[in-house]
């Protein structure tokens, strides 16, 4: 890979176990506060990276002057959270990567509870702690919470956050478990998967680009787990408010862009793993994905309406353009695809956390009880 970037004057180790690699964009009140309760926790073996999408906002003078033997990577365009993550990662050499958010407090041993279980873990592709909110501190955190599921139609929720309800963490869900998906806010992934992969997906920018990579691990065969032993604390909304058109759109191109890609090939594994044959598999996952994309596609149309009915047009015009640039991209998922990846994974592909049941209506019945009834099962 072309290498559009240089450091900064300071010294990488090459040689590190862990890489934690915060990529930064006009972050530097995050980075001013929380830099230095990151390196306190790193122990020898791991290294901390800045990469920077050209902030204008001081972040690099800040780093020369408060941090100067930290690494900095500088870009010379913002190129997002993919982008920035993939240019960092795949030049960097080490058995793991973490993927750290800017707006992230660390305690002094949230580290090694990690390595640790990917060290005693070769199944585990990626892990992640747990996320509490910065504010307060016994919630958790909205953006991952303690690892998330997706519904029958692709909307994603988590342990501990469901929509617009958020709960305690009251050791609920202390024990390791593995999920669909972890928060790119604080993920640990083994770097030669990261690269098998292919890294993150840069057509998503930012916004679900981490629920894809989770996806595409465990069809390759990995696990997703959340590791409660670490706990670290997000202020989240760093990038774009909740309330955002912005992130709105994103929100639905992407969660289609995801399901095109992955979607046929995890409902013919489960086919094929059931003991179905695999030119039925095939074809039957394949139809099943396409009509489940069609119902997504209307179930987005309708909350369109509802934003049009309550004078939201802003909100209307993202969902609008989220399914016009989806179109754009032409992802198409063949049934050639699928006998691709079954031939290469159908023994040993998986996937965790996709629940049968549509998300949205159960917690407008069930509200603050949703916690309640999804702990009973998915």
């Amino acid at each position: 890979m072309k290498k559009n970037f240089k450091f900064a004057d300071s010294t990488l180790d090459w040689t590190m176990k862990t890489a934690v690699v915060i990529l930064n964009w006009n972050g530097r009140k995050f980075l001013e506060r929380f830099v230095p309760g990151i390196l306190e926790s790193l122990g020898d073996e791991a290294q901390l990276i800045i990469a920077d999408n050209a902030s204008s906002d001081g972040s690099i003078e800040l780093l020369k002057d408060r941090f100067p033997d930290v690494p900095v990577m500088l870009f010379s365009q913002n190129r997002g959270f993919t982008g920035g993550y993939n240019r960092a990662l795949m030049a960097l050499e080490a058995e793991y990567f973490v993927l750290l958010n800017s707006d992230i407090e660390v305690p002094r041993h949230w580290l090694e509870p990690l390595e640790e279980w990917m060290d005693t873990h070769p199944e585990c592709g990626i892990c992640a702690p747990k996320l509490h909110s910065f504010a307060d501190r016994e919630m958790f955190e909205y953006a991952g919470a303690a690892g998330g599921y997706i519904d029958r139609f692709g909307y994603p929720y988590c342990r501990g956050r469901v929509m617009k309800y958020v709960e305690e963490d009251r050791g609920q869900y202390d024990s390791p478990e593995n999920v669909f998906w972890v928060s790119g806010a604080c993920l640990m992934i083994r770097a030669d998967l990261y690269r098998k992969l292919g890294g993150l997906d840069e057509r998503f920018f930012a916004h679900m680009e981490e629920i894809d990579l989770c996806w595409r691990a465990q069809l390759a065969g990995y696990r997703v787990t959340v590791v409660p032993q670490s706990t670290v604390w997000h202020i989240g909304g760093g990038s774009l408010p909740n309330n955002s058109p912005r992130k709105l759109y994103l929100n639905y191109r992407n969660n289609l862009l995801m399901l095109r890609k992955n979607l046929g090939k995890t409902m013919a594994l489960k086919l094929f793993q059931s003991g179905r044959g695999k030119r039925e598999s095939i074809a039957s996952g394949h139809r099943k994905a396409s009509r489940t994309i069609f119902t997504r596609m209307i179930l987005d149309g309708l909350s369109c309406a509802v934003y049009i009915a309550s004078f939201k047009w802003k909100y209307a015009q993202a969902v609008i353009k989220a399914h016009n640039d989806f179109r754009k991209f032409k992802v198409k998922e063949t049934e050639a695809d699928i006998s691709a990846y079954l031939k290469m994974y159908g023994r040993t592909g998986h996937v965790d956390g996709l629940s049968r049941s549509w998300i949205i209506p159960k917690t407008l019945i069930y509200r603050k009880r949703i916690f309640r009834k999804l702990s009973c099962g998915q």
